[in-house]
């Protein structure tokens, strides 16, 4: 992973992480079926992070430039607390997650990895992307995952956010306990 100098503290101020879907939350593969419905998969794991991150306070968004059913249905799985879809301008939305939620700017964080994301990550307190974004969402990333988007690499930089917030180890010792993790097992989301 790389990551500028100020990361980890710019990381401890972050109280909602918001996320694109096409090459973050997916590979940005599409498949379409004989009917016009899409499919795309998503990775337990990133999940897994948006759950644990909702667990410990920190609230979860979606802005997304398409339209899709199945990502509305996902959405609704992980408890996500604010979804946009079919915004290609996502400053708006964005914007009104600053008045509904009462966050300044370096409260957020941004998962994108293309060109629809950059004026959103410009102005977040904590920009990151993943391993597979353009040169230009890395060129404006603080954080940048080891990871493909919809391989992990939401999951990888939650779990700095969770790190660098003093979170993490908690988390990690409530799963070492048996009793712990059959509670966490019956409510967490993937």
């Amino acid at each position: 992973m790389r990551y500028s100098e100020d990361a980890f503290l710019r990381a401890q101020k972050v109280k909602m992480i918001i996320l694109d879907v096409d090459g973050v939350l997916t590979d940005g593969s599409v498949c379409v079926g004989a009917e016009g419905e899409l499919f795309k998969t998503f990775n337990v794991r990133d999940g897994l992070g948006i759950t644990l991150a909702q667990k410990e306070g920190i609230k979860t968004a979606i802005i997304t430039g398409r339209e899709s059913k199945m990502l509305a249905f996902r959405a609704k799985e992980l408890k996500i607390n604010a979804f946009y879809q079919n915004k290609k301008n996502k400053i708006p939305a964005y914007h009104e997650l600053q008045a509904e939620f009462n966050l300044k700017p370096e409260e957020f964080a941004y998962i994108g990895d293309d060109l629809f994301d950059l004026a959103v990550m410009n102005d977040v307190g904590f920009p990151a992307t993943v391993a597979d974004a353009t040169d230009e969402a890395k060129s404006v990333a603080i954080f940048e995952s080891d990871f493909d988007g919809g391989h992990g690499a939401v999951r990888q930089i939650i779990e700095f956010i969770l790190k660098a917030q003093g979170k993490w180890q908690d988390i990690v010792n409530r799963y070492m306990t048996i009793e712990a993790e059959s509670k966490t097992n019956d409510t967490v989301s993937q």
